[in-house]
């Protein structure tokens, strides 16, 4: 049996968090997806020392953070998750 290499599996399932959250027709859904993908893509970055993947990740975790407190301040929602 091959041993499973756990940061190799969290990078897979970043990138297929990443990609769900582009099939969503629910912005709010996508969002929050996508904010999951971005925040594992973080520590797989991190894991790596590939700082770059980090940092990009980390700054597109943050835009959709914004967006999602300015969804939910909009429709009068409190910030939580579907």
């Amino acid at each position: 049996m091959e041993n499973i290499n756990m940061i190799e599996v969290l990078g897979y399932v970043a990138s297929v968090m990443v990609a769900i959250s582009l099939m969503m027709k629910d912005i709010i859904l996508l969002r929050w997806l996508n904010f999951v993908g971005c925040s594992f893509f973080v520590a797989y970055g991190y894991a790596i020392e590939a700082w770059p993947v980090a940092g990009m990740n980390a700054f597109v975790a943050g835009i959709n953070i914004y967006h999602l407190i300015k969804i939910y301040r909009a429709k009068g929602l409190p910030a939580q998750t579907p």
